[in-house]
């Protein structure tokens, strides 16, 4: 089974996640997205994130049961740190018959060489890159970095949306309006359980 894992925080989840989900599976012929909520990711400590579970149930909710889509929790209930090619050896080995593929935006793929590991990554994932407002990837100089990561790289064409999960816990705050940028179910969940005040 082709596999693409979409790993976020997911806090909140929103339509631009499920937009790269879908092109993803479509265009790199997926047989599932599985949405993977990063337990505690390492570049926002520091930072205040939701509990996981919040994250967890809103991550379900903004599937809205897509069976194309579905939930993978090894990286929430596994000990920390969390580094993305720790969670992709999990995967190979608890699930060996799977090709897996990383979906990540272009943002991601640029700061790819500061990862944990890149090198092994590469070796055991294939990437899907969607395009993202304002980040250009240099491909030369990520060669020059990470020989051989042209051939690793699938691009994944999508709408551009520049929606940011900082900002939307900001509007949250501020009462403001989130039609339109999370599903409704999401934002009901929100507003119930009083996240981000």
């Amino acid at each position: 089974m082709r596999v693409g894992i979409l790993g976020g925080t997911f806090d909140p989840p929103h339509i631009g996640h499920l937009v790269i989900a879908d092109q993803a599976h479509a265009q790199l012929k997926l047989d599932r997205v599985w949405f993977t909520p990063v337990g505690q990711p390492p570049h926002k400590e520091g930072s205040r994130v939701s509990l996981a579970h919040h994250r967890v149930n809103m991550t379900k909710l903004a599937m809205g049961g897509n069976l194309n889509f579905e939930i993978c929790l090894v990286d929430v209930e596994r000990p920390a740190p969390h580094y993305t090619v720790d969670l992709f050896e999990i995967l190979l080995q608890k699930y060996p018959q799977h090709e897996f593929s990383f979906i990540v935006g272009a943002d991601s793929l640029i700061d790819l060489p500061h990862w944990q590991r890149p090198r092994r990554l590469l070796e055991i994932a294939r990437f899907g890159v969607a395009h993202r407002p304002r980040y250009i990837p240099d491909l030369a100089d990520l060669e020059a970095k990470l020989p051989g990561i042209g051939q690793r790289i699938e691009w994944v064409d999508t709408p551009l949306t520049d929606l940011a999960s900082h900002d939307l816990q900001r509007r949250a705050r501020e009462k403001l309006p989130l039609r339109y940028v999370v599903t409704h179910d999401v934002a009901d969940y929100i507003r119930e359980q009083n996240l981000y005040k």
